[in-house]
This record gives C-alpha cells, structure tokens and sequence, in this order.
C-alpha cells in the first residue's frame, strides 16, 4: 500500500501556478497510490459551499475524478474549515476528523492539521475557539457571499499583520503539548502540517520513540510526504 500525504497548498486564483502544478500532481499521481491525504489548508479560504471559487473549476473537476479511482481524505485547516462534509462528497472526498488514527502498513499514525499545537500563540488559539464554534459559523454563513468574502479577505490581512509582530517561537508547536498527544494516543508516527516548516523530528517519550513528519507548504515550491510499505519518502522541489 501506497500513500501520499499533503497539506497547506493554499490555491486561489491569484496563484494560478500552483493551482497548475497541483492538477498536473493529480494526473500523473503514481497509480501505485492508493490513498492521498490532505490534511488542511487545501484552499487559501472556504466562506461557504456557495462561493464559485472562480478559476479552481480544473482543480476541483481532478479532484473528484481521481476520488472515483482511490481514496482522498480531507482534513480542515485553518484557513479552509467551512468546507462541508457535502461539498466533501460532492467532489469525492472523505472528511476526517482533527486528530485522527489511523494505521497503514502495519504504522500507528496521528493525523492533525497542526494549528492545535500552537498552543504558545494564545491570540491566535482564541480567534480558534471563537470561529470553530458552531455559533459563530451559524452566523457568518447566514450572511451574504459578498460580506462572508469581505470578511475573510480582513480576517486574513489581520492574521498577516498580527503574524509581523509575533515572535517565530510561539507560532511553532508547543513540545509540551505533542508529548501530551503522544501519551494519549500512542503513535509511531505524527504528521502535520500548518506551520510550514517542513522537517522530521523524533521525540523520546516514556522510552519511546516517535517520528514527527511536518508537511511543507506549496507557496513557491511542492511538499509530498509518501508511505510506501514501511519507508517514508519525501518529493519536493520549485513548482515549475
């Protein structure tokens, strides 16, 4: 079994380039693989199953045909966690839940997104707790699309100018609270993403050892995690 994991690609239309390189990554996807992973931030946004999302239709229409070949699991970013589990099946997609377990060839792994980590940036898991709420999504999504987009593209010029002034430490993952993750559940391996930056670190927990993959992002290069039999590998590199 072959599996390839990736996550905050981001795709908008004004990155037309990635939005490119990712189809192109579908298409000619190892027929090997049988599952692929994305674990959060597929989207640069989602303000509801509503939105056209103008100049991602080739993207979407990949997705689904190649959900009808193997299987996709989705998991909610920060940036993308309106996305509905009926948009989800719409374009052949299983939503996963944030953590999740799961066990592939024989490998205890935890899947999250990653931003739960970053428990140092208080600020930032505050706005968390407020729009993960279902209230607070009951509202905006009562909204018109034109507020709701109005309103993400502010929520996003706050985050970027919150993140200027905010110490690099503290929008890392906290180690404290892996360590506490590793105790709940026991992995062999962690994967992550939500940080962008990319590296594999090994944790000694309770005389064990567990390795943490965290995904890069696919800003101005690709990130692709893959699990083949029991061998992980990384692909990266420029988006050409």
């Amino acid at each position: 079994m072959t599996v390839d994991f990736i996550s905050d690609l981001h795709l908008d239309k004004t990155r037309p380039e990635v939005n490119e390189y990712f189809i192109k990554y579908l298409l000619n996807l190892n027929k090997d693989i049988t599952d692929l992973y994305i674990l959060g931030d597929l989207f640069e946004y989602w303000v509801g199953d509503d939105d056209p999302m103008d100049g991602l239709d080739d993207v979407r229409s990949c997705i689904t045909n190649l959900g009808e070949r193997i299987n996709i699991w989705y998991m909610h970013g920060n940036r993308d966690f309106l996305i509905s589990k009926k948009i989800c099946e719409i374009l052949k997609m299983k939503l996963l839940n944030d953590p999740s377990f799961v066990t592939i060839n024989g490998i205890n792994i935890l899947l999250i997104h990653g931003d739960t980590l970053c428990t140092d940036d208080t600020a930032y898991q505050k706005f968390r707790g407020m729009v993960r709420s279902k209230e607070w999504q009951n509202v905006m999504l009562a909204k018109s699309l034109q507020e709701r987009l109005s309103i993400a593209d502010s929520l996003r010029k706050k985050s970027i100018e919150a993140n200027e002034g905010k110490n690099e430490d503290i929008m890392d993952v906290n180690i404290s609270e892996v360590e506490k993750l590793i105790r709940e559940y026991s992995p062999n391996v962690i994967i992550h993403g939500h940080t962008h930056r990319p590296n594999i670190h090994i944790h000694d927990v309770d005389t064990k050892k567990t390795f943490r993959y965290v995904l890069g992002d696919w800003y101005d290069k690709f990130f692709i995690l893959t699990l083949k039999n029991k061998k992980f590998s990384v692909s990266k590199g420029r988006l050409k």
